[in-house]
């Protein structure tokens, strides 16, 4: 079986800021990859996973995006699209409509509203977060103590994508391992 490695893709961000009752992150960048994995094999998802899970994230579930608008306040997102296209709409409500299709990678930051506005019947994505963090479906405003959850999340240890000194790095200006002032 051939095994596709991760490519370096174009790669776009989004700052989103707080929508209705969608807070989205008010600091993090959604980090957009374009045709980062190749879906191919008889199990394409397998690209993914193999791929976020060698960069310390462990793959979740294989789904597709909810129709209805969401957003996590305990942990950072990231979505492969193994195979079809979709709409989804990023920010909540009066939100920005993002075109993915096979290939695909999104970085949702903690606190992201992404909605499945339309897809093709074999739209299929993997979803992975890192250790320890987890998607709470939130549909309504959030709490106090919820936007102090995601203020405070810790940020990951590697890109899931281009791993150690990829795009997190980059874009949420992570460093890895953390700088320790004495």
């Amino acid at each position: 079986m051939v095994r596709s490695q991760p490519v370096d893709a174009p790669l776009q961000t989004l700052l989103l800021e707080h929508n209705e009752w969608v807070p989205n992150n008010p600091r993090l960048p959604v980090l957009i990859y374009i045709k980062a994995i190749t879906a191919n094999g008889c199990d394409p998802a397998v690209n993914f996973e193999e791929t976020f899970s060698n960069n310390g994230w462990p793959p979740q579930w294989r789904s597709g995006v909810y129709d209805y608008h969401h957003y996590h306040t305990q942990g950072h997102e990231v979505l492969g699209v193994v195979s079809g296209f979709a709409h989804l709409i990023l920010g909540g409500p009066k939100g920005r409509m993002l075109e993915v299709s096979a290939g695909d990678v999104l970085l949702l930051p903690v606190g992201t509203g992404h909605c499945n506005a339309q897809c093709s019947d074999d739209f299929l994505v993997v979803g992975a977060y890192p250790p320890g963090q987890h998607a709470d479906t939130c549909c309504q405003a959030p709490s106090q103590e919820q936007l102090s959850s995601i203020l405070s999340l810790p940020f990951p240890e590697r890109d899931p994508v281009q791993g150690l000194n990829g795009a997190v790095s980059r874009y949420w200006g992570v460093t890895w391992p953390p700088i320790v002032h004495s």
